[in-house]
């Protein structure tokens, strides 16, 4: 890395040769001088520079191992070692009917990145049975593959959202690759599977009771409609209603209530958050979506006009910090990311107000005051989320 910022870049930003000059031509030989420091006011730490670059060359190398991690997911390679016994390029290529040749340097790329194991002795590579719950088992809270292909088909909104930077203008959530709507459920859908029911809903004080004997429930924001669709197999004497702006979402959602039995009693319909239909709910849901929403409190506004007068709002929200330090960590890094890609974006288009992911709880209390209501407290918190229960 010693020479790193010493030889010149040609307009391409290639390391460029230095020329030789012709035999017995008299020229000398150009010697590349290292380039002045960004600013002459300010002394240079070459161990901290340095210490920065390797950082970044980290960066790069899991931007660009993410990408093939969904090539993994998408093509079958991570499910073809599932098993845990060892194979070599060839015989990976075999199972999954691929290529040996891109095959053979993913694979250095996954055992590079820590995602596989290799045997010098055997040249074999292998899935540990670790790293095969993550990648595989779309009912494990541990399910990570979601997360990598919402991020890669955020990313290909860039000239957008570069464009959004100077005009101040946002883009709507239907506008973005359709492979954000399938990751983002991949990669909510395990947290609902295995919290929702068992300790979200039992933290709100009286909905659990309510439920089982019969309620109005709406999931505002529903996406797909996994959490709907979970709640309702859940709580056989319950109502439930999916409400949703982006269309194909709610096709997709209507299909999946059929799938698993319960579309009798689930409703899924295309509808802002400040105009839903009024059946009195006993319960409505927000599932990492308000901050979404351009006006967050007009959507709680007709929250309010649609509950029962002893109804509850179940808020879930991004893990944030009460102080912009609170973010500085690798949650805050991945949240502020979204915020910038998606979810900002989408609000700025849709409203005046823009939450965005790190919204603190003092920020989202406010919210819900505008909106009517007069109780707001944090019910639960893990490493990802904020659990708020909201009453009138």
């Amino acid at each position: 890395m010693s020479d790193v910022g010493v030889r010149p870049y040609d307009e391409r930003g290639m390391f460029m040769a230095a020329k030789r000059p012709a035999k017995n031509s008299g020229a000398k030989v150009a010697t590349a001088k290292r380039p002045a420091p960004a600013t002459k006011t300010q002394p240079i730490d070459e161990g901290k520079l340095m210490a920065f670059v390797e950082k970044a060359l980290g960066d790069f190398g899991s931007a660009a191992s993410a990408a093939l991690v969904v090539i993994g997911d998408k093509l079958g390679l991570y499910k073809a070692m599932a098993d845990g016994k060892p194979v070599n390029s060839q015989e990976l290529a075999s199972r999954t009917k691929t290529t040996e040749r891109y095959v053979r340097e993913w694979l250095i790329n996954q055992a590079a990145s820590g995602i596989v194991e290799y045997d010098s002795a055997t040249q074999r590579y292998r899935l540990p049975p670790e790293q095969a719950v993550a990648l595989t088992d779309e009912t494990s809270p541990a399910y990570v593959v979601g997360g990598y292909q919402a991020f890669m088909a955020m990313c290909r909104a860039l000239p957008r959202i570069s464009e959004n930077f100077v005009t101040g203008a946002g883009m709507p959530w239907g506008e973005h690759d359709p492979d954000l709507f399938v990751g983002v459920e991949r990669f909510f859908r395990p947290g609902y599977l295995a919290n929702l029911v068992d300790t979200w809903i039992p933290a709100l004080d009286g909905v659990q009771a309510k439920l089982k004997a019969g309620a109005q429930v709406a999931d505002v924001g529903c996406g797909h409609g996994a959490s709907t669709i979970i709640m309702a197999k859940a709580f056989p004497k319950s109502q439930f209603y999916g409400f949703d702006t982006h269309a194909p979402s709610i096709e997709h959602a209507r299909e999946a209530a059929r799938k698993a039995g319960v579309a009798e009693r689930v409703t899924f319909e295309v509808a802002d958050a400040r105009g839903f239909p009024d059946h009195q709910y006993d319960l409505v849901a927000f599932f990492d979506c308000l901050h979404d929403m351009g006006d967050p409190v007009g959507a709680l506004r007709r929250t309010r006009a649609t509950m029962a007068d002893d109804g509850t709002v179940l808020l879930v929200e991004p893990a944030a910090g009460e102080t912009v330090e609170g973010n500085f960590n690798p949650v805050g890094r991945i949240y502020s990311a979204a915020s910038v890609l998606c979810c900002t974006p989408n609000a700025v288009a849709t409203g005046s107000l823009a939450l965005g992911t790190v919204a603190t709880d003092d920020a989202l209390r406010e919210v819900a005051t505008a909106g009517g209501f007069t109780r707001f407290r944090r019910v639960l918190a893990s490493p990802f989320n904020r659990f708020f229960e909201i009453r009138p």
